[in-house]
């Protein structure tokens, strides 16, 4: 009898090593216990986000799928101050300085700068995520031309106000000093903090700048594989596909867009060389990052998020879409997105011809929010959270 209760505790000492062995990776060993980590149950969605909103990369979208997500929560979006409009004073360095007191402390920080980490990092937590997105720099800068074609010095001096003609001799109409000149020159490489006007030999430059981003940025998004990129950044804050639905903004019309060959776009790369490093760069990087979720992964992730997304539109508009149309169309004021000077028609949204405003879905009042531009939403943004403070500091007043 007693043999056989040694022979029986020596079969579960093989069995548990044997299973420690084959699920090795899955347990862990804490304070002396064995806890699994599948059983640990899901994360807690990550709530602090420092997003780098870069230009004509998308990154709109993004920014829209933070005020959504930072509302439905009742999290706080840093917000610029009045004399700054909805940008942080851009082009200027980040300052801490450019907040809205209002909008203090923050868990979001979402609208254009120019990147300054230590100042950043005095308005965030200091456990937030930093993300931003960048797109292939030919597209980049031929949207760029087209868009500031009127706003920017050097794209005035232009002739015709030809993108051919300025790719032919760049420096002769280019110069650094001119005001908005960092829409002329590398913009992603200037809207990170990077010196955009270093010479076409300083390769050294372009890969220790490509590693400073990477130290400091979770995740680098890529337009041209946007679902893609959602889904490493559902991952990256433990979201939920309905987290990170959207609808596409400040797309121009066919009129307003450029076709480019080959020869110029390899000349906006070669003029725009430290962007076309920095994208080079993190695409390879996005793919690798990819590959270790693997292929089916990722798609199966895309078809949740396209389901979200299509949830989400039944729900909010009784089945129907949004209207894709130009400003003057769009009968909804609030919907209206900012328009360039110039030949360039931004297209906005409009709510369904049989649904108004009035009769949106009232589970939510994030239904419009969805189709709603940066620069009214930013300004419902910051009605509501002037609101909040106020009340928050009345309350610590009272006796």
């Amino acid at each position: 009898m007693r043999m056989s209760y040694k022979l029986f505790l020596a079969l579960i000492a093989v069995t548990m090593v044997t299973l420690l062995m084959q699920y090795g990776s899955h347990w862990s060993w804490t304070r002396g216990h064995l806890y699994s980590h599948q059983a640990a149950g899901p994360k807690a969605k990550h709530t602090n986000v420092a997003f780098l909103k870069s230009h004509k990369t998308a990154s709109s979208t993004v920014q829209n799928i933070l005020f959504r997500f930072a509302e439905s929560n009742g999290l706080t979006v840093a917000l610029p101050k009045q004399e700054c409009g909805i940008q942080f004073c851009y082009p200027k360095p980040f300052s801490a300085s450019f907040v809205h007191p209002h909008t203090l402390p923050a868990n979001f920080i979402t609208s254009h700068m120019r990147f300054n980490a230590a100042q950043v990092r005095g308005v965030m937590p200091a456990d937030a995520r930093y993300v931003t997105i960048m797109r292939e720099p030919a597209a980049m800068f031929e949207s760029l031309f087209s868009y500031y074609k009127q706003h920017c010095q050097t794209f005035r001096r232009v002739p015709r106000g030809s993108l051919d003609a300025f790719l032919e001799q760049p420096l002769r109409y280019y110069r650094p000093q001119d005001k908005n000149s960092n829409y002329a020159r590398n913009t992603l490489t200037h809207d990170l903090g990077g010196d955009k006007d270093r010479p076409a030999t300083d390769g050294a430059y372009a890969r220790s700048f490509a590693a400073e981003v990477e130290r400091v940025f979770s995740l680098v998004m890529i337009t041209e594989h946007f679902d893609e990129s959602l889904v490493l950044l559902r991952h990256l804050l433990s979201w939920d596909p309905e987290d990170i639905v959207y609808v596409k903004f400040n797309m121009r019309t066919p009129g307003s867009k450029r076709r480019l060959t080959p020869s110029l776009a390899g000349k906006i790369r070669a003029w725009n060389w430290i962007d076309a490093h920095l994208y080079d760069h993190f695409n390879a990087s996005l793919w690798r990052r990819l590959s270790a979720l693997g292929s089916a992964c990722v798609e199966r992730e895309v078809r949740l998020l396209h389901a979200a997304q299509e949830r989400l539109l039944r729900r909010c508009f009784g089945g129907w879409r949004p209207l894709l149309r130009s400003v003057g169309k769009i009968r909804n004021k609030d919907l209206r997105p900012w328009q360039p000077l110039g030949q360039v028609d931004i297209l906005g949204y409009d709510l369904p011809a049989n649904l108004s405003r009035r009769s949106l879905s009232s589970t939510s009042e994030l239904c419009l929010k969805l189709i709603m531009p940066e620069n009214t939403y930013a300004r419902i943004l910051m009605r509501s959270q002037s609101v909040r403070y106020h009340q928050k500091h009345q309350q610590t007043l009272q006796p």
